[in-house]
């Protein structure tokens, strides 16, 4: 949804003035670049042309983790760009896949014949090689740990989409899950979190899976159209026996009842993110964390029992984003966010929907997990004064625009 959408939510304007004005500055801080050496600098550049999502908040940490989280990225960027190249050949890219972490130790290795929008991370490999053999060695063994985990892993579903619902979680776990793992012992390497938060792989993985269970369900009708099948057949397969015909407008009531299904799925992982979420305690790492997810919950909240999701890309308002990324900056405030989101799924559950008790019972532990004193949104005291000057903030905050959808976009796609 574009800016106009946001001019009947007051608090949301309010945000996006704020956010223009500098406002944002304490969550996501601006980088400086120009003591960087130059291959750095060139990995910051590879960053913001291939992130959708992290780059900023990538920028806002803290120390040499800031360095060890953008080559972490990058290198996992790489690695998805061979995975998502469809003109290597087979035989050719599970080799490559499995031996892609060996790479990160040499000086030279390059590959020049990728056909993707991200190749350059490929084709100038020996720019991330350099910096990631400048990092601390105990950075450098965890992204290539990762790396080897996660190369071995992308082999199993090259030809293959997810079968039963455990298949789902595994192929979400090498995509996803092993990228939480990784952030998560870089953290506790960085000594800015705890060990635990290092240790504990059950709830990193958790993290990863909340998001890329989102961005599976949200991208329906994207993925089928370029003949991409991630939803588990477990769930679809009930309602047909391909599942691009969950896009047909007939089907429709079994479409969004399978929908619900992914989604009351995907909320299992919520008491995980918040337990994870509590552990943390530095500000910029726990920014960093908390803004995907809380944009993830809301994303799920605008797909649940929705049929747009099978007609287009259901998205938040950019207002609405910029609100959560303003505020989600403690744990009172991201558990706020979370139940305010939670409540809306839970007035529209539909009585009649396969998976009504399910969604309703992990609904109601989110929400006692979440009770905080003070509500997310609060919009009453804004309206006297809003109505009588929406236009012109409207007016004011279009004039700005473009300079904050550049950052809005890339945040909320995650």
């Amino acid at each position: 949804m574009g800016l106009l959408s946001s001019l009947a939510h007051p608090e949301e304007v309010v945000a996006l003035l704020k956010f223009k004005f500098g406002g944002c500055e304490t969550v996501m801080p601006k980088c400086d670049f120009s003591t960087m050496p130059p291959t750095r600098r060139r990995c910051y550049e590879f960053l913001k042309m291939t992130s959708r999502s992290f780059a900023a908040v990538i920028q806002a940490l803290e120390g040499d983790l800031r360095d060890a989280v953008c080559i972490f990225y990058l290198v996992l960027r790489a690695l998805d760009t061979v995975e998502d190249d469809m003109t290597i050949p087979i035989d050719v890219k599970v080799p490559m896949l499995k031996a892609f972490y060996t790479h990160l130790r040499e000086s030279d290795w390059r590959f020049m014949e990728s056909n993707e929008k991200d190749k350059m991370v490929l084709e100038e490999f020996p720019v991330i090689a350099t910096e990631f053999q400048a990092l601390a060695p105990i950075y450098q063994t965890v992204i290539s740990d990762i790396c080897q985990q996660m190369g071995e892993g992308m082999t199993i579903y090259l030809d293959q989409s997810p079968d039963s619902m455990d298949d789902w979680n595994e192929y979400c776990h090498y995509v996803a899950g092993l990228v939480g793992i990784g952030l998560s012992r870089l953290f506790s390497a960085s000594a800015m979190e705890d060990t635990v938060v290092g240790e504990d792989t059950r709830l990193a993985n958790s993290m990863g899976l909340f998001l890329q269970k989102t961005n599976i369900i949200r991208d329906f009708l994207e993925d089928v159209l370029q003949e991409r099948e991630f939803w588990p057949k477990e769930a679809w397969g009930k309602y047909g026996k391909k599942m691009l015909e969950l896009s047909r407008p007939e089907k429709r009531g079994d479409a969004v009842a399978c929908l619900n299904e992914l989604i009351t799925n995907a909320l299992h992982h919520i008491p995980d993110v918040l337990t994870y979420m509590s552990r943390l305690r530095n500000q910029s790492i726990f920014n960093f964390c908390a803004i995907p997810q809380v944009m993830a919950v809301a994303t799920l909240e605008r797909c649940y029992n929705n049929p747009a999701v099978f007609a287009g890309v259901v998205k938040i308002r950019k207002g609405e984003a910029v609100k959560m990324m303003m505020e989600a900056t403690t744990m009172d405030s991201v558990k706020a966010i979370f139940s305010h989101f939670t409540t809306h799924i839970k007035e529209r559950i539909p009585p009649n929907d396969p998976s009504v008790v399910t969604t309703r019972a992990i609904v109601d532990r989110t929400l006692t997990l979440t009770k905080v004193e003070q509500p997310y949104v609060s919009t009453s005291a804004y309206y006297p004064l809003y109505v009588s000057c929406a236009m012109l903030m409207g007016a004011i905050v279009w004039q700005y625009w473009t300079g904050i959808s550049n950052v809005v976009n890339n945040v909320s796609s995650s």
